[in-house]
């Protein structure tokens, strides 16, 4: 079990389809979900060197239909970047041939995940949300083409996948209580070693919860369904107050206002508070970060979140710096906001 089985599961590969993975050919998104895969399934994958919105933001629709794409997977930073072209560039092609969507890289916020499906899937192609590491190997938590969907979560484990979220002693943390995100048992396509390194493969991923689990080093919780929420990384946590707050989760508050197309956010020092959010944000055509939509933004983000999530700047910003599979590398963000080196960026797309 790997790569082609669990494309197979998650995405009902059959001949005749036409499968697009969007991922860089150098993430394993790129080789092996858009070569290796599909090739050992037999089915026809479809390559693409080329920008979303170059030479006009309808390029990947205009490829959709001129193809034929019947599955296609990308990134929820590429889906946010062509949101804010509006609805437009989708309506102007015919994507009638697909069938199933998916995502991958990041959470995906129910407004991006709710555009996609109308716009794109035109409310017929169910989103397979996958998480899922390069250690793992395969997906570990997706639906199934069958599975009740909701906006924003990547459903349950896969079958033959004990995926839990536990506080750092290792003890299941209650309903819709945030905590780390580890996996129980072991699974066929589990890495078994670092090159070169050992000692961090044990002590990283085995040891930081008692109990011999494998921890992701994610923030995630469960509903009342059992369904996973995932929250972002671990080391991505603003501490407010004493309250720890995920990046994702403001991230998400702020995307959800319809002025702001994306947004990444990072803990400032505050003498009172201990942190507070700096926020980047992306805005619409038509907007301007001017004092009301500033005052506008502060309030709907505490509406969502609650008075912990105390905002000190928001910037407005033309691009975020992102890897090229579309991760954003706040840590870049947070280089350059102190002043200090921002490290090997030679991996960023943006």
């Amino acid at each position: 079990m790997g790569v082609a089985t669990t494309l197979n599961n998650v995405f009902n590969i059959h001949d005749g389809d036409l499968w697009w993975c969007t991922g860089d050919i150098g993430w394993i998104t790129g080789h092996s979900f858009l070569l290796y895969g599909p090739l050992l399934l037999g089915t026809t994958t479809l390559v693409y060197e080329g920008a979303p919105d170059y030479p006009n933001p309808g390029a990947w629709w205009n490829v959709v239909e001129k193809y034929g794409v019947t599955k296609l997977y990308t990134a929820p930073t590429a889906i946010r970047h062509l949101m804010r072209f509006g609805s437009k560039y989708p309506s102007l092609y015919n994507l009638s041939s697909l069938k199933i969507l998916g995502t991958v890289g990041e959470p995906i916020n129910p407004e991006a995940w709710m555009w996609f499906y109308k716009n794109v899937g035109k409310e017929k192609c169910p989103i397979m949300d996958t998480w899922w590491q390069t250690e793992t190997g395969m997906h570990m938590i997706s639906p199934l083409p069958i599975a009740p969907l909701k906006p924003g979560s990547a459903t349950r484990a896969l079958p033959g996948v004990d995926a839990d979220v536990v506080d750092d002693e290792g003890n299941p943390v209650p309903v819709g209580k945030g905590g780390l995100l580890v996996i129980k048992k072991p699974w066929p396509s589990m890495f078994r070693t670092l090159y070169n390194d050992e000692e961090k493969f044990i002590n990283t991923y085995w040891k930081e919860v008692p109990g011999c689990v494998y921890t992701a080093g994610d923030i995630a919780r469960k509903d009342k369904d059992g369904y996973f929420w995932i929250q972002g990384r671990s080391d991505d946590v603003l501490k407010i107050a004493g309250h720890r707050i995920g990046t994702s989760e403001v991230e998400s508050a702020f995307v959800s206002h319809p002025a702001v197309v994306e947004a990444a956010v990072i803990g400032k020092s505050d003498p009172i508070k201990g942190e507070v959010i700096k926020a980047f944000v992306i805005l619409k055509e038509g907007y301007q970060l001017k004092t009301q939509l500033i005052e506008d933004l502060s309030r709907h983000v505490r509406y969502e979140l609650g008075p912990v999530a105390v905002l000190g700047q928001i910037t407005q910003v033309d691009s975020l710096p992102k890897t090229r599979s579309g991760k954003i590398m706040r840590r870049v963000l947070r280089a350059r906001d102190r002043g200090e080196d921002v490290g090997d960026i030679s991996t960023l797309e943006e």
